[in-house]
């Protein structure tokens, strides 16, 4: 299971990395700041995918959740969402090491 959360978190942290390149890439072109809200970058890629995710969190959850929670997340940047999604991943999967260390007997 720890190798899964932290292939995940590696998968978001590159995929984080595009976002955040594309979106230095954006603004140096247009000499002005451009960030992409995760809905934009999300709807770019999968539309079908945010459509039911938007109405299974509006229908299975309370409506003040999607209202508040999930509107403001998805006017997030992309790059930040997907960072701090990577880093709660990799957060999961860690393993301590051992106290004594790997010489004790």
């Amino acid at each position: 299971m720890r190798f899964l959360l932290r292939l995940a978190s590696l998968f978001a942290l590159a995929v984080a990395v595009i976002a955040g390149t594309i979106d230095s890439i954006q603004s140096v072109a247009s000499s002005q700041v451009v960030i992409t809200p995760i809905s934009d970058a999300w709807e770019e890629v999968s539309p079908s995918t945010l459509s039911a995710l938007q109405s299974a969190v509006s229908y299975y959850v309370h409506p003040r959740f999607y209202a508040f929670i999930f509107q403001w997340l998805m006017l997030q940047p992309a790059f930040a969402v997907l960072l701090v999604l990577s880093l709660i991943l990799w957060m999961i999967g860690y393993k301590k090491p051992p106290v004594a260390g790997r010489f004790t007997a």
